[in-house]
């Protein structure tokens, strides 16, 4: 019998983007691909910067019937792994939830960064939806390239940060800097349920494309 697939799943820790905007992880992007990957029986991680519990976006909480079916996925928000001495030997993938923390904690974190260029390097699939795509920023392949270069990707854009009202509050674009890494980006309109895969690097636009995100890894680890 084939043995279950194992991905690692990581969350940002990160709770404020000023003293007047809360934020963290947005809880549809972690809770549909989680329950979708723990349908296929697969053995997921959930791992973040420090480990613990982590914040969810007060604007991204479920509604009482969907937050009883993703009662589990919220579970594994409270008890997180540290990043620190994970390796991607031990996974078959990794998947990286957006919210707009990760703007502020995983495009920095270089534990982050070292992990995904092993995932790279060892042949393993690399997902990332809405915000997510801003951890891999600092991830380069073994040849100093940035991990993204020459890539097909989607990511939140940035005529989608201009909607919500809070795009002078980033340290960054999003669409803007994985363009200036080299990254080919693909935008459909705001809100589409959109999915790029480029070989083994598969990303979404928007917490519209978590379900589609899920089937995309799915499909790949088939």
């Amino acid at each position: 019998m084939a043995q279950p697939r194992r991905i690692l799943m990581v969350v940002t820790g990160h709770d404020r983007i000023d003293d007047e905007h809360r934020t963290g992880i947005w809880f549809e992007e972690f809770a549909v691909p989680y329950q979708a990957f723990k349908e296929q029986g697969w053995q997921i991680t959930v791992a973040s910067p420090r480990g613990g519990s982590v914040p969810v976006d007060p604007r991204s909480e479920p509604k009482e019937e969907e937050a009883q079916k993703y009662a589990e996925a919220r579970a594994q928000l409270q008890n997180t792994r540290p990043l620190a001495g994970l390796n991607a030997a031990d996974y078959d993938a990794i998947f990286l939830p957006g919210g707009h923390g990760v703007m502020f904690d995983l495009a920095e974190d270089t534990t982050l960064h070292r992990l995904l260029g092993d995932f790279e390097g060892q042949g393993k699939v690399i997902a990332a939806v809405c915000h997510g795509p801003a951890g891999l920023v600092g991830a380069r392949r073994a040849d100093g390239q940035p991990l993204v270069a020459g890539k097909t990707i989607t990511a939140f854009t940035d005529e989608e940060e201009r909607a919500t009202g809070l795009d002078k509050f980033m340290p960054f674009l999003l669409e803007t800097r994985l363009r200036e890494l080299g990254a080919n980006f693909v935008t459909r309109p705001n809100w589409s349920d959109h999915v790029e895969r480029d070989g083994l690097l598969i990303t979404g636009q928007n917490p519209q494309s978590s379900a589609s995100i899920a089937r995309a890894v799915i499909e790949a680890l088939s």
